[in-house]
């Protein structure tokens, strides 16, 4: 027993220390970013059909004859000038009052990535590619994102969400493609697509919330050790790490899980009104065609395949907004990402 003892001890000591080593961390990082305002960052646009054009050409190299080739190469460029001289017929861009109103000569579609951790940090870099897409595109215009999460915090994938139901305030499609996992928070922002795709074994679903709070008050009462906890409001503080948690704190923390279950739950089915929350708001999660039977997604598809169709119909932007940080900015970034890892299952939310 006072092996137990002595382990819970040095457990619950490991335990504060990430929680302030975190807590020092952030606020480093926190000073670190007030210095980099000023340097800012700046908005990266690539077309992807470049990038495909140049693997397709890398590939004609190797495998066909120079003759072949030189003759292919001659004719793309007859057409690329022909495409020139029929654009320069068409009316001066001074004519176009409002870039809504602009009809542009092919399909665009505008592609940015969104990897979120239990915080959902990236949605910083979302907003501000959202609010660049948005300053070009009209509504024959449209947004990919490329979306990978596990989930997290509320408000963190709430504000994510937040960002991509701008895209339909101004009246342009948005697709949402998923390869590996949109799960909780993640799916909570890719049911605000019009239409979401998923690989074979994409990780789907998990319509819930959660939340783990460990307590280790009665160790440190066998140890004489107190801990007061002063608050003002009755439910200020309903469970806590250190103090004595109570039944009544504890029906309050249930009621306040229950309550973001259904705001959750009405988030989805407001954006996919086909589906049967009873049967899918459980908490699980389902890979790819499961996922399409149980209509938690549209189509089954990778965004590589996505796209090299939709550069084979139009031009294809790929929009991300690059942060200029220090190289002590980018280690503390690491260390930070990493202790996040290490307490996400602590606590959590989503």
């Amino acid at each position: 027993m006072d092996y137990l003892f002595e382990y819970l001890i040095f457990l619950a000591e490991v335990v504060t220390i990430v929680v302030a080593i975190i807590a020092v961390l952030s606020a480093i990082a926190a000073m670190g970013a007030r210095r980099a305002q000023g340097s800012g960052g700046h908005l990266e646009v690539h077309k992807l059909n470049d990038s495909l054009d140049s693997l397709k050409d890398s590939v004609r190299r190797a495998l066909l004859d120079p003759a072949v080739l030189k003759k292919q190469h001659k004719g793309e460029a007859k057409a690329a000038k022909q495409e020139r001289k029929a654009g320069k017929k068409a009316p001066p861009k001074d004519a176009v009052a409002d870039n809504n109103d602009a009809q542009p000569s092919s399909r665009r579609l505008f592609v940015v990535d969104f990897k979120g951790d239990i915080q959902a940090n990236a949605v910083k870099h979302l907003r501000t590619e959202i609010t660049a897409i948005l300053t070009m595109a009209t509504k024959s215009d449209e947004v990919l994102i490329r979306l990978e999460s596990p989930g997290g915090s509320v408000h963190g994938y709430g504000l994510a969400a937040s960002q991509l139901d701008r895209v339909h305030a101004h009246g342009v499609k948005l697709v949402a493609a998923v390869d590996k996992v949109a799960a909780s928070g993640g799916y909570m922002m890719a049911v605000v697509a019009d239409r979401i795709l998923a690989a074979p074994f994409a990780l789907i679903g998990s319509i819930g919330v959660v939340a783990q709070v460990p307590n280790v008050h009665r160790l440190l009462k066998k140890h004489d050790v107190d801990v007061e906890v002063l608050t003002a409001g009755k439910f200020k503080r309903t469970l806590t790490v250190l103090g004595e948690n109570t039944e009544e704190g504890r029906k309050k923390f249930i009621e306040e899980l229950e309550d973001v279950h259904t705001l959750f739950q009405d988030h989805v089915s407001t954006r996919r009104p086909g589906l049967d929350l009873e049967e899918v708001a459980t908490g699980e999660a389902w890979y790819g065609q499961r996922a399409l039977d149980k209509k938690l997604v549209d189509e089954i598809s990778t965004s590589d395949e996505y796209l090299t169709r939709a550069c084979g119909e139009g031009e294809v932007f790929h929009v991300r907004w690059v942060e200029h940080k220090k190289p002590i900015e980018r280690l503390l970034g690491h260390v930070e990402g990493a202790l996040g890892r290490v307490v996400e299952r602590v606590t959590r939310n989503f």
